[in-house]
Order: structure tokens, then C-alpha cells, then sequence
């Protein structure tokens, strides 16, 4: 018998479409000299920076989550270590981020990781009725609602941007 056909996209657009969630994809030519990711994406594709999110690994108490904060913004370590119910985060390794996620530095998408983490948005992304994260690569950003956002991740909201 054939193995049915895999589902085209990349693991966060496939959990997003198979969870039924209205997304739209934006995508652009990433610059390999980029020093931010997310100040690149905001800029290729004419978007406030306020309303494009980037996706940040951290250890909170030695256990991975994730941060979801603008892209101009730093995320603050000691308010997402409360937020996570933990008392110390430092920033993840960028290779067990990588391992954990099954996504690479630079196109780490909240959405779709191989293993699911504790996860935080940071509560400004309720401000905006569309926000946009990384679609699962560099150059693809995904543009859905901040509930859609929460939801499908699963996330608590907290204000863990400085």
C-alpha cells in the first residue's frame, strides 16, 4: 500500500493548516550578512517592528521554553523565568535549540517544534490584530491573529520584553 503523501510546507505551516488556523506567508530574500533576523524580516516585508515577534530558547531552571517578543525588543530574562514558574533563565544553547525544535537559528518558529515547551508571548502581541513569527526557515514569516498565536502554542502571555 502507498504511504500517503506528505504534506507540503514547512512543520509550522502544516500544524497551523491542520489545526485550521487562518495564516497568511510572507516571504523574502534572507541576507546571509543579517545581524538580526527579525529586524530583517520586519523590514523586507514593510512591517512595524512592534508587530513581528522573534523566538527566543531559553533554560528556566535548566529546562528549555520559549519567549515570543517584538523583534525590537530583548527579552528579560528574569520576567520570563517567573512567567515559566521558575526562578533563573539564561539564554539555550543554540544547538540544543536547534535539536529541540527540528528548526534552525534564524527560522525558529513558535509554531510546529518537534517537541512541545513551555512558551510565553509577550503580552503586546494582544495589541495588534495581526502579528507575525517566524514560518519555519529564513525568509518565511507567517502573519495570524495573537489568540490564533496563543492558541495554537499553547502559550501564556506575560510582559517579558524589555
Amino acid at each position: 500500500m502507498a504511504k500517503a503523501k506528505q504534506a507540503q510546507g514547512t512543520p509550522a505551516t502544516v500544524a497551523l493548516t491542520k489545526a485550521k488556523v487562518a495564516f497568511t506567508t510572507h516571504t523574502y530574500e534572507h541576507d546571509p550578512a543579517a545581524k538580526s533576523y527579525g529586524l530583517e524580516a520586519a523590514e523586507a516585508l514593510g512591517l512595524a517592528p512592534e508587530q513581528v515577534f522573534k523566538t527566543l530558547l531559553v533554560e528556566v531552571d535548566g529546562k528549555l521554553a520559549v519567549g515570543v517578543v517584538p523583534v525590537g525588543k530583548q527579552l528579560d530574562l528574569k520576567a520570563i523565568a517567573a512567567a515559566a514558574g521558575g526562578k533563573k533563565a539564561v539564554m539555550a544553547d543554540p544547538a540544543a535549540a536547534e535539536r529541540s525544535t527540528g528548526y534552525v537559528v534564524g527560522g525558529i518558529s513558535p509554531i510546529g517544534q518537534k517537541r512541545t515547551l513551555p512558551t510565553v508571548v509577550d503580552n503586546t502581541a494582544t495589541e495588534h490584530p495581526t502579528v507575525y513569527v517566524s514560518g519555519g526557515r529564513r525568509g518565511l514569516d507567517i502573519g495570524l491573529s495573537p489568540d490564533a498565536l496563543i492558541s495554537v502554542t499553547r502559550a501564556r502571555t506575560a510582559a517579558i520584553a524589555r
